[in-house]
């Protein structure tokens, strides 16, 4: 490819399973699979395969033939660009005539430099049931080897194609490649390919970091009905018209499509534009084409906005009148069995890899086998069942960039939405009717005491990250307890009420000291997660609106939202739970927290001091429910933690100091004022480090800088020490930077 010559070294699951190979060849037997998740490598395994069983066979006088079979053309051409890319000669079979001609070959290869080679063959050329080899004319000094790839799918016992593989040359070794075997009792991959040679499992591939962990974001939809009309509409909710005609209608597919591009967009703004991309499984093909028909109408091009010239003040007015920035413009393909040619989709389907289209529209294909390693995003519309849900999810699992997980859009609970009609409605516009004008009843108001409610109200909201709005945004939607958003809104929109209070008063001095538009903006965030909330409520208590749905209707008004995100569990659920809570407490920065101490050993209590990797089934079931608690309460004491990292640019060493400044007490009562005065001595502190980084191997000298620096920092602001308060927080200050370089910090 574009990336210039490579190095590739075996993992070591491929190294095991090709000694797992070896040792079954070495025991007489023919067959087996190699159970390995998708994204670990199957086929860097069989190329890896083709040297090392070369070296094998040539022990024993013996030449191997080595073939990959595929059950689809794009897999053929995906499997030999990968085996050329890596340095082998690749033979295709493009015939019945072919194929018996390059079996009945006694040689083993096709060209006459010696060069490795392999036949990569699509399992229908076996259609026909011949015996291509006859016993007579077998040549005991070549060994045909066939890798299956993805054995779970069309290589059904039943037909032909297999029955003919298997008999064309009955001393074959045949290995099967898989990520997820069928093992359904009707019928199971392991009763045709034999034994699993090697497996390899998600949770392993996860914890080794050859793939992504899986975020389920799960999307509600919700439709507001509008009284009065027809009844034809009612008939359409309870049934009357098929299910895939609704889903492909212009009315569900324009939001569904609008929620989707505006979630995308997020989604770069918030990984930083790394040039991800993203799959939008249909319910049908209608759907696919609709959706596709829209976008090209209303987002393949950029969408600009007349932009009225803004007042000098920032006039909320303004915005809220519609004036906004153009919106980058997005490119999208349309992938469906009978849209375009094969060449036109191969083509699409390497144009998104290459990065230059933004989003696949697709039904059936391209949701097993298909890599695509920047494809980050997958929107499921749709129910897939049994292994094809597994193979399909993993579409968005390998690695990319710093990326931690794949996440998975998830609106296949559509289809329940419109079962349980009583459940999928309930009013839009339902709000909490705050009494945020209670606070600014009293207009005739000072300067001074609207800067002292300025400062009150953002020392209240000290916590939240109040300069980024993306960040501001994340940090809101883990709060699930809606009195606290409450709260927070509160607090936001009495900043609102100020904004027009200085305005009316004639303060514009004070609007340049505050960020009002953007204060407005996390008004509106928290307002939204006020609303996510109470649909999330209203949903649980089962609200019955049967008689709404007897009237009449005149129209339907669709419109989805995100109400919660949870990672997809791949593994054994209980032991997975212990796992996550381990992580979750090794997440945490600040070893020292009381609150992390006892969580700690209320999980080494739970389990008897015991090795984790020790803790049997039953011991995990009796304490599931004390394992949940300290899961959720290490989640929240990390939220809290992270918030408090990020006050401090990331910085931990001073998010620790913070912390144990407010666990002494007697410093401050305004953690505003602590962030305030440590931030100037950190400037302080790190630009004295970055000019002379030997001092630290000097702690007693570096402790007298540090003093020095501290008292600064300290007499910059309001708050008066005392010499042992300026003695305790340099101490924690140098302990902290000395610790770091030692690398003993966490």
């Amino acid at each position: 490819g574009n990336k210039g010559l490579e190095k590739h070294i075996m993992r070591y699951p491929q190294l095991f399973a090709t000694k797992a190979i070896e040792s079954t060849i070495e025991r007489g037997i023919k067959k087996g699979i190699i159970w390995h998740t998708q994204g670990s490598g199957k086929t860097a395994l069989a190329f890896f395969n083709t040297h090392y069983l070369t070296y094998y066979f040539q022990r024993k006088n013996v030449v191997p033939k080595f073939y990959f079979i595929v059950d689809r053309l794009d897999l053929l051409d995906q499997a030999k660009r990968e085996f050329s890319s890596r340095g082998l000669l690749v033979h295709t079979v493009n015939s019945k005539e072919e194929l018996i001609k390059d079996f009945q070959a006694r040689k083993a290869i096709h060209n006459s430099t010696g060069q490795r080679e392999i036949t990569v063959v699509n399992i229908q050329k076996f259609k026909e049931e011949t015996q291509i080899l006859k016993s007579n004319d077998y040549d005991i000094n070549t060994q045909r080897i066939y890798f299956l790839d993805e054995v779970h799918r069309s290589y059904n016992p039943t037909g032909s194609f297999l029955a003919n593989l298997f008999n064309a040359d009955k001393n074959a070794i045949i290995i099967g490649l898989t990520g997820t075997p069928l093992i359904s009792d009707d019928r199971r991959s392991k009763d045709t390919f034999g034994d699993y040679i090697h497996k390899y499992y998600y949770n392993q591939s996860i914890s080794d970091g050859y793939t992504l962990k899986l975020i389920r974001e799960d999307i509600e939809t919700s439709y507001k009905i509008q009284m009065a009309q027809a009844l034809k509409e009612l008939d359409i909710l309870k049934g009357g018209l098929e299910k895939t005609k609704i889903y492909a209608d212009e009315r569900f597919v324009e939001p569904m499509l609008k929620f989707i591009v505006n979630d995308f967009n997020d989604s770069q703004v918030k990984f930083g534009k790394q040039n991800i991309g993203a799959m939008v499984v249909c319910d049908s093909s209608k759907q696919a084409e609709k959706l596709y028909e829209i976008f090209q109408e209303k987002y393949a091009i950029p969408q600009f906005i007349s932009m009225a010239q803004f007042p000098n003040q920032y006039s909320i007015a303004a915005e809220e009148a519609g004036e906004y920035k153009p919106k980058k413009a997005l490119s999208a393909a349309l992938i469906l069995h009978d849209a375009g040619t094969k060449e036109e989709r191969r083509a699409l389907v390497e144009d998104f890899k290459a990065g230059k289209i933004d989003i696949l529209f697709v039904f059936n294909m391209l949701l097993t086998g298909f890599d695509a390693p920047r494809l980050k995003k997958l929107y499921m519309g749709r129910i897939i069942k049994d292994h094809n849900l597994l193979q399909t999810l993993t579409r968005v699992n390998r690695p990319y960039k710093d990326f931690r997980f794949g996440f998975v859009v998830d609106f296949a609970d559509i289809q329940k939405e419109f079962d349980l009609t009583n459940k999928a409605y309930f009013d839009e516009l339902q709000q909490e009717l705050g009494n945020e004008m209670d606070s600014y009843s009293n207009l005739f108001k000072s300067k001074e005491e609207i800067e002292s409610d300025i400062r009150d109200i953002k020392e209240h909201l000290f916590h939240f990250d109040l300069k980024n709005r993306e960040l501001f945004s994340r940090q809101i939607q883990q709060i699930q307890d809606k009195k606290e958003v409450l709260e927070i809104r509160k607090a936001l929109a009495s900043l609102k009420n100020i904004y027009n209070l200085i305005r009316l008063y004639g303060h514009f001095d004070l609007l340049e000291k505050t960020d009002f538009k953007l204060f407005n903006d996390l008004y509106k965030v928290a307002e939204a997660h006020v609303t996510t909330l109470n649909q999330k409520e209203a949903l649980e208590n089962n609200t019955d609106n049967t008689n709404l749905l007897n009237v009449a209707l005149e129209n339907i008004v669709f419109m989805f939202r995100k109400i919660s995100e949870n990672e997809l569990i791949l593994a054994d659920q209980l032991k997975d739970s212990l796992r996550k809570t381990r992580e979750e407490l090794a997440y945490n920065f600040d070893p020292k927290d009381p609150e992390f101490v006892s969580l700690y050993d209320e999980l080494k209590r739970l389990f008897k001091e015991k090795k984790f990797d020790e803790v049997t089934q039953d011991e995990m079931k009796a304490n599931m429910g004390a394992l949940r608690i300290i899961y959720n309460k290490a989640v929240e004491l990390n939220r809290k933690n992270n918030l408090l990292k990020d006050k401090y640019q990331n910085d931990t060493k001073y998010a620790r100091v913070h912390k144990r400044i407010i666990e002494r007490g007697g410093i401050s009562k305004r953690e505003s004022e602590i962030h305030e005065t440590l931030m100037n001595v950190k400037k302080e502190a790190d630009e004295a480090v970055l000019i002379n980084t030997r001092m630290l191997n000097n702690e007693s000298f570096f402790d007298q800088k540090m003093l020095s620096i501290v008292i600064q920092g300290f007499k910059k602001t309001s708050i008066k020490l005392d010499n042992s308060s300026y003695r305790f927080v340099n101490t924690a200050i140098v302990k902290e930077y000395i610790e770091e370089f030692l690398g003993k910090n966490k």
